[in-house]
């Protein structure tokens, strides 16, 4: 083997909420031929109970306990780094805190690579109870004053099928949204609202004015860059905790 040669490196890709197999063969379809770099392992896991569709604060902090669950011990199993595959960055800031290694979010990451094409961004997501994510990330980031607007399509999101057989009646309405936000709002930079969505991003950057961001793409070009650069979250801003507990949960059984 060549000395200069870089070794692989492993990334633990967690899901939010229990999936079916099919499911998760449909999340590790959202990257393009080619878009992993052969020297990285991307293996995608799913939190194994907690919530459904992350539909309120309820949802969101079973989320959080499940997703922490999944990734906590993820460095000694070893992983270089863990990204989150969900727009709600379910259990960043747990894992942040428990792990050494990089943990990346779409939710913020995708919100901050917006902020560098263009001054305002607006979402486009499937329905109104997703809202409060994003204006919460926003408003942690220092954004809100660039997050033009968040728009829905008022079509209940589906994580089994995610967007299959559904292209002809959601994509139009997507764009439709999107362009509103685009004319009425102000907005200069569009952001998929979910990483289920991530179907309908081709339909959508080839027919907007405006650049189009994929969130679980940017999440994971994010994770790789960290990689490269030796980077990794500040540990005096995500202590460790001084008597970890990663096997609290056990005894919950599994839905899959």
């Amino acid at each position: 083997m060549d000395g200069n040669a870089r070794r692989t490196r492993r990334i633990k890709m967690i899901l939010p909420v229990p999936v079916p197999a099919a499911a998760m063969t449909m999340f590790e379809q959202q990257y393009p031929p080619g878009f992993v770099r052969p020297d990285l392992a991307v293996e995608f896991v799913a939190a194994r109970e907690g919530a459904s569709t992350i539909d309120s604060l309820y949802e969101a902090a079973l989320a959080d306990v499940f997703v922490l669950e999944a990734g906590a011990r993820a460095e000694e199993e070893g992983y270089d780094a863990v990204c989150l595959n969900t727009m709600s960055d379910s259990g960043l800031a747990a894992l942040r805190s428990r792990l050494s290694i990089p943990v990346i979010g779409p939710g913020q990451s995708s919100q901050l690579f917006a902020a560098a094409l263009g001054k305002r961004f607006s979402v486009i997501t499937m329905w109104d109870r997703w809202h409060y994510m994003y204006e919460k990330t926003a408003l942690e980031l220092g954004l809100d004053h660039r997050l033009a607007s968040v728009r829905s399509i008022d079509v209940r999101p589906d994580t089994a099928e995610l967007l299959a057989g559904k292209e002809d009646a959601v994509f139009p309405k997507l764009e439709a949204a999107a362009r509103k936000a685009i004319e009425e709002d102000g907005a200069d930079v569009i952001l998929l609202g979910s990483t289920t969505m991530h179907q309908s991003h081709a339909y959508l950057a080839g027919c907007l004015p405006v650049p189009v961001i994929n969130p679980g793409l940017v999440a994971l070009k994010m994770c790789e860059a960290m990689l490269d650069l030796g980077l990794t979250h500040s540990k005096r801003a995500y202590r460790a905790p001084e008597r970890p507990r990663d096997g609290l949960f056990a005894a919950i059984p599994s839905r899959f």
